[in-house]
């Protein structure tokens, strides 16, 4: 132990306490920490153990202050880093004699009780050197060890911000240190002082002794808080949220919740509802989250546990935009907004439900000993736009006692299905309902059709390109500046982005190319390029591959297989590749309508387009150059058709026979069938006139197909 400093000069203590020249806050314990790795601002940064803290007392009201304390952390990795050793003098065989993180905590608490007695001072705060040592490295170590710190270290003082507050003339607070803040205020410090941590302490007791004494009734008045818990709460899609507040997390193991990714920031406070658990195309976590903090330190400080573990994943932080986390967590239903106003309330998110499951089969599922808050008002089912069940659900309890005795029942069965529980979080229910809620890519093709400005010629020449591994948000500009000198090679309208089958980018493109040799020198050229951090695939490949992935089929290493559609497939016109031949077409139908009323031939604009690299917004939403599954439809020519009678055709007028159109039959269609699900079957045909109230369902008033005809145009 280092004996107490003697007293600055100045006016004596005894009259200074008599007129309380330094009225503010209880006692201070000036704390000073160190890590076996990195110091100074980089304190915390590389996840090494706690080895040292010193801290002494002061009192503001008297200006006294108490004992000196120094002691030693055993680190479970002994390994000093090359600047701890240096600085510390410390070695890995005095630190193996140390006490273990809890029972120096322990002694803290009772030498810093003990002091503050003599001293007669009140409640403690604790104030330190930055933000580091609480922020990243106490609470961070303490949650790794399943340590419980006491109230203390949930407030604190930091001294470069309230010197900064008196002194705002000199650099901003994070750049100060205890140093220039001595040397700012004409300080003398001991420049004998060689134990590790004690010059340190013995310099800021002399600047906080210093800034008490002048006159101020903000200083040392509103310590900086750490939160205990996370708080859950919805977001809406009218939130501002600031870019500096947010950064992503990858590399999350699939199972964790937002509690786990807030534990992982243990020590930084995470804003109300502010992590947000991204999910894939399928609705599964990808491993990813958005996080937004309450200011931008908290931000900055999170970006340092870049690659600190999570368990034995290590996990990669990045920055992020507000635009990015509100369309992630936000949303717009009221419904939602109502079910996630209860606070405090866990979320498990129920998958695989019955589609007839309601609010009474899922009490019942759940049981007695794990009742969900306001029983069915507790309970929000995931729908289609129309109505339809998805076989999600959600559900809150009002208590982590309540939830762990609900997951116990996962993989229980309902019914004759099993169901599965998860942990979730207010922005995943946001993030499922708005994908259910939004409309279908192709909900209803009322406008008229735009003509069709290119094709897709036939070929097995290697003139294309193909791209794997896109960032999910790349754009077409973004391929363009990819390819580069490349891109100049590209036919018009050469671009075509591959989705998959929830209309999202599935990561593969295809371009076409002038030549096979521009498309094999782009290949040379880009391949294992690296588009917003991750590299990009890019092989040559023929227009007939191309074709047959953007009509649904797929590309592997052993070749090409077809669309994944039951019967033959005929394309429509434009695409040559798969053209049809006159052996599919029903011989009866090919007595009644003519060939151009089957297969109506590709529209020709009747003024040359600009030429562009990808087809315009409009076409793009009408142009099957996407890949659904199947895609297109099967073609009306596949399926059976409604023979007319030949006593009806004989009476028929010519002009009506000669009109293009077709009745297609469906047999086998579900009883539960509606109008949208009998047009999502047909999601890259149109139905002509642009009404849909001519679907007939079996059952209604026989009508020929002479009355009324209608043309599916294949696009």
């Amino acid at each position: 132990m280092t004996p107490p400093p003697p007293p600055p000069p100045g006016p004596d203590p005894a009259a200074d306490s008599a007129v309380d020249p330094c009225p503010g806050p209880g006692s201070l314990v000036v704390l000073f920490g160190a890590t076996a790795g990195a110091l100074g601002r980089d304190l915390g940064s590389d996840e090494t153990d706690l080895i040292l803290l010193v801290w002494q007392v002061v009192e503001p009201r008297s200006c006294q202050v108490g004992t000196l304390h120094k002691s030693l952390v055993r680190a479970e990795a002994a390994a000093l880093s090359p600047q701890c050793r240096e600085a510390s003098g410390l070695s890995a065989d005095s630190l193996a004699r140390a006490e273990p993180l809890d029972k120096v905590l322990q002694q803290f608490s009772q030498l810093v009780n003990g002091d503050v007695a003599l001293l007669g001072g009140g409640p403690y705060v604790l104030c330190t050197d930055g933000q580091q040592l609480l922020r990243q490295v106490l609470h961070p170590e303490a949650s790794r060890k399943n340590l419980v710190l006491p109230d203390t270290f949930f407030s604190f003082y930091n001294l470069r911000r309230e010197f900064h507050m008196q002194h705002p003339s000199t650099c901003s607070a994070g750049d100060l240190t205890v140093a220039t803040m001595a040397q700012d205020l004409g300080l003398e410090t001991d420049a004998t002082e060689d134990d590790f941590g004690v010059w340190e302490v013995k310099t800021m007791v002399a600047v906080i002794l210093h800034l008490l004494k002048e006159p101020s009734s903000q200083l040392f008045s509103k310590p900086e808080v750490i939160k205990r818990k996370y708080e859950t709460g919805p977001c809406s899609k009218a939130d501002v949220v600031d870019s500096e507040t947010v950064v992503r997390a990858r590399g999350l193991p699939w199972q964790s919740s937002d509690q786990d990714v807030a534990r992982f920031f243990k020590g930084l406070n995470v804003a109300r509802g502010g992590v947000a658990l991204c999910l894939n195309a399928q609705g599964r976590r990808n491993g990813e989250a958005l996080i937004r903090f309450v200011d931008s330190e908290q931000r900055d400080l999170a970006l340092q546990r870049h690659k600190h573990h999570m368990g034995v994943r290590y996990i990669e932080v990045y920055k992020a935009t507000g635009e990015e986390f509100v369309k992630i967590a936000g949303g717009t239903s009221l419904e939602v907004a109502r079910f996630l106003s209860r606070e405090d309330q866990v979320i498990l998110r129920l998958r695989g439900l019955p589609f007839s499951a309601g609010p009474t089969d899922v009490l019942g599922f759940l049981g007695p000993e794990c009742p969900v808050t306001g029983g069915a008002e507790g309970l929000l089912f995931v729908r289609h736009p129309d109505g339809r069940p998805t076989g999600d659900a959600f559900a809150l309890f009002a208590c982590e006692e309540l939830a762990q005795a609900a997951l116990r029942r996962h993989k229980g069965m309902l019914g004759k299905r099993y169901i599965e529980l998860f942990r979730s979080t207010a922005a995943e229910v946001q993030q499922v309902l708005n994908r259910y809620a939004s409309g279908p890519l192709l909900p209803t093709l009322t406008a008229p059709l735009l003509p069709i400005p290119f094709t897709l010629a036939a070929g097995t020449g290697r003139d294309c390109v193909r791209l794997r591994g896109l960032p999910y948000t790349a754009t077409i500009e973004d391929i363009l500046s990819f390819l580069g000198e490349a891109a100049a090679d590209i036919r018009p309208h050469g671009v075509h982005m591959v989705l998959n089958q929830q209309g999202r980018p599935s990561g593969d493109a295809f371009i076409q190319m002038t030549s096979a040799e521009r498309a094999l020198a782009a290949a040379q050229r880009c391949h294992k390029k690296v588009m917003k951090e991750r590299y990009v695939e890019v092989v040559p490949c023929s227009t007939e591959e191309m074709s047959r992935v953007l009509m649904g089929g797929t590309l592997g290493r052993s070749g090409m297989s077809p669309p994944p559609c039951k019967l033959p497939c005929l394309s429509p016109p434009t695409y040559a590749t798969f053209q049809a031949t006159p052996t599919l077409i029903p011989t009866e139908t090919a007595a009644l309508y003519p060939s151009s009323a089957l297969l109506p031939a590709a529209r020709v604009p009747a003024a040359p387009t600009p030429v562009t690299y990808y087809p315009g917004p409009a076409t793009q939403l009408y142009l099957n150059y996407t890949a659904y599954y199947p895609s297109p439809p099967v073609s009306p020519t596949t399926v059976g058709y409604l023979t007319t009678p030949t006593a009806a055709l004989a009476s028929a007028p010519t002009s009506v026979l000669s009109q293009p159109g077709a009745l297609v039959r469906m047999p086998g269609v579900p009883y539960t069938a509606g109008m949208k699900d009998l047009l999502s079957v047909f999601q890259a045909y149109q139905l002509a006139p642009d009404d849909y109230t001519s679907l007939m369902p079996v059952g209604d008033p026989p009508r020929t197909v002479l009355q009324a005809p209608k043309e599916w145009v294949c696009l």
